[in-house]
């Protein structure tokens, strides 16, 4: 997706936790060292108030950059996951930006998650499965080669996967889709304007960045009915802002967080190996996006 929304400066903070600290301390989102005699898990099978205790867990202004366009749906989506004694499911768009290897700032945003999940495990059992969707449609239509988008997805998968989180290429997620998919409907002005921003700034494909643009958005359209096909039962993470909502599965809720810590909402991506925004050469300063 197109960076959008208002990032900060970029910061050179470590977590400080390892991909090995995450092995041992998280599976699928639950801390093992707890999973035993959990006092979290509900007794007796009284599950009354426990989705809504799911809910604050998370929806705090320690992950969210504002507040989410739908809990009531949210909540609702967390009570059936309850109900099954299942994770609390969540899935998000993980892009990419110029660099072909893993770094510092994109653990830090896998564990910022793991973080999330973990306050849903201190809550609830069953803990909370993450599914990030790697999107090599979105890199591809920026003008990114193979030789670089395969390795940095093979990083993030391998990175991903220590945390206990699933991936999966969203070019899979659309060819596994069978279905008519109709969209003559023109882009609303305020998003178009902000992908256009975006475009002038990572758009490294063929035509204008206003053609980036457009592709972009029918592109998206496409892959939001597919999301919503694919994982109907989710709730759905951006690091972006409510002014691009209709980029999004219109029938799940969203959570607007932020990126790799409270306040700070640049996607790792987009980040330097270094810890410093990416500089792109004066010919790429029109130049898009996930």
């Amino acid at each position: 997706m197109f960076e959008t929304g208002n990032g900060e400066a970029v910061v050179r903070s470590n977590s400080g936790v390892t991909d090995q600290d995450h092995s041992s301390r998280f599976v699928g989102g639950r801390n093992i060292h707890r999973l035993h005699g959990d006092p979290a898990k509900p007794k007796g099978g009284n599950l009354a108030g426990l989705p809504e205790k799911i809910l604050k867990a998370f929806n705090t202004w320690a992950f969210k950059r504002q507040q989410p366009d739908d809990p009531k749906r949210m909540l609702e989506l967390i009570s059936e996951a309850v109900n099954r004694n299942e994770p609390v499911p969540f899935v998000l768009y993980w892009g990419k930006g110029l660099r072909a290897e893993i770094a510092d700032p994109d653990k830090q945003c896998l564990d910022f998650l793991a973080t999330l999940t973990h306050r849903v495990r201190d809550v609830y059992a069953p803990g909370a499965q993450v599914q990030l969707l790697l999107t090599d449609t979105h890199a591809q239509l920026n003008g990114h080669e193979q030789h670089t988008i395969d390795p940095y997805y093979a990083d993030i998968a391998a990175a991903a996967e220590r945390r206990g989180f699933a991936t999966r290429r969203l070019s899979d997620v659309n060819r596994s889709v069978n279905d008519a998919w109709n969209n003559e409907g023109d882009a609303p002005e305020h998003v178009l304007n902000s992908l256009r921003a975006s475009a002038r700034k990572w758009y490294r494909g063929g035509g204008s960045a206003d053609d980036g643009a457009a592709a972009y958005y029918k592109l998206n359209m496409l892959e939001k009915h597919t999301v919503e096909i694919s994982y109907p039962r989710s709730i759905f993470i951006t690091f972006n802002g409510s002014e691009v909502r209709d980029l999004f599965p219109d029938s799940l809720p969203v959570f607007y967080m932020y990126s790799l810590k409270r306040g700070f909402s640049v996607k790792p991506w987009f980040i330097d190996a270094d810890g410093t925004a990416t500089r792109l050469p004066e010919l790429h300063d029109a130049a898009p996006c996930h």
